[in-house]
């Protein structure tokens, strides 16, 4: 673990939950467009292709981690995020000026692949100043911060509608940006000149290899996929659900805030369970507690038909969220554990295979999601035990962690 120096902890806390929240605003801030981008762009309302602006964005952003993680590895995490911040606000700005869905959805992917690199370098600076359960406990107050987004992005987003269209919405965004690189001069470069990495492609492919022939960083980055899947669904389909299955479109921005607000609550309490027992023993319990949950959920969900009374529906998946989240911290500090000398690379590769996986599952599910919350609860379900499988088969709570530094 290398010496935080001259910050505190707080203030890498703060400088980490900001990356996160600018990562998650380009979701959140565009939820409550979706019922005007389907109006502007005349798209039917039982038609998922307007929800496609949260999967291509997370699709963008999954696939920006493999580059901006080595490039990290070489040039040093500062300058890569400015860039990276760079495409993000390109991105935004597209979005306000396309002229049809399908230049929106470019925009999007754009948008997003920009904010990969806010997304793979927040867990790669928490790796490079911390490490084990204490990495863990970090990144769950990063989180936890982080979930405000939720809360406060689509109350934003309402807001701008109520004045302005959809395209000063996500225009918003460019001035989040440039605040971030802003303060990014401030808080400096965390990655020692010696241990720079070479950008060539034979190092690139062994930091790779290494990657995946971890045992642990294996199993948890396949069960932070699996669970993330479930949660990008539930991202993507939660407006529709609320509109079309409920009929309650105007509950959706305060509905969604609260479960963000129950989703920090739960990253800020489980801080002292972490370090009292471990990561790897947290990650296992909060998916046993989700799943059981989602099972209940479930039974309740076939016996109304597909169609369980809305608050029932409401808060059910919010306190299923609030437990099955929590496998971020954790996960994240397990999988980069052994590998903190190829941080960024590694960052990025758990980013890409757990993203890029999940928005895949995400777009499955999220196709499925019509008139009825079945398929969403039912792949909360299954994904979460698959994931459940993955963390008992990844030994980490059989033998001490190996450090790499």
């Amino acid at each position: 673990m290398r010496d935080p120096g001259t910050r505190s902890q707080r203030h890498v806390v703060a400088y980490l939950a900001t990356m996160a929240a600018l990562m998650a605003f380009g979701v959140d801030v565009s939820l409550p467009a979706l019922d005007d981008l389907r109006d502007h762009f005349d798209v039917a309302a039982d038609d998922n292709a307007v929800s496609q602006v949260v999967s291509v964005y997370l699709l963008g952003m999954s696939v920006g981690q493999i580059i901006y993680g080595p490039l990290a590895d070489r040039f040093g995490r500062a300058p890569v995020l400015r860039a990276g911040l760079g495409l993000y606000a390109l991105g935004a700005l597209l979005c306000t000026v396309a002229p049809s869905l399908g230049a929106l959805l470019a925009a999007r992917a754009l948008w997003g692949f920009g904010a990969a690199s806010a997304s793979v370098l927040r867990t790669t600076i928490a790796r490079d100043l911390y490490s084990g359960d204490q990495m863990a406990r970090v990144i769950s107050v990063v989180m936890g911060f982080f979930l405000l987004g939720p809360i406060v992005a689509p109350l934003f987003g309402s807001a701008v509608l109520a004045v302005a269209s959809w395209r000063w919405v996500f225009g918003s965004a460019v001035v989040l940006c440039g605040g971030l690189v802003a303060w990014s001069f401030r808080f400096g470069e965390t990655l020692d000149p010696a241990d720079r990495r070479p950008l060539r492609i034979g190092p690139t492919l062994t930091a790779v290899r290494r990657v995946f022939t971890t045992r642990v960083s294996v199993a948890y980055l396949l069960a932070q996929a699996l669970v993330f899947g479930a949660f990008f669904t539930y991202l993507a389909s939660t407006q529709p659900i609320f509109d079309v299955v409920y009929d309650r479109a105007a509950w959706f921005p305060p509905v969604f805030a609260a479960g963000g607000a129950l989703m920090a609550v739960a990253f800020f309490a489980v801080n002292p369970f972490i370090a009292r027992h471990g990561a790897h023993r947290v990650a296992v319990t909060v998916l046993v507690v989700g799943i059981a949950l989602g099972v209940a959920l479930l039974a309740i969900t076939l016996a109304a038909d597909g169609r369980p009374g809305f608050w029932t529906y409401v808060v059910g998946i919010a306190v299923m969220n609030g437990f099955l989240t929590l496998l971020t911290p954790t996960a994240m500090s397990l999988a980069l554990e052994p590998l903190g000398d190829i941080a960024g690379t590694a960052s990025g590769v758990v980013g890409l295979v757990s993203m890029a996986g999940a928005s895949l599952l995400s777009a499955v599910l999220n196709a499925q999601v019509v008139d009825t919350v079945t398929p969403l609860v039912a792949g909360y379900v299954a994904l979460g035990v698959a994931g459940l499988a993955c963390a008992l088969a990844s030994g980490a709570g059989q033998a001490p962690s190996t450090r790499s530094r």
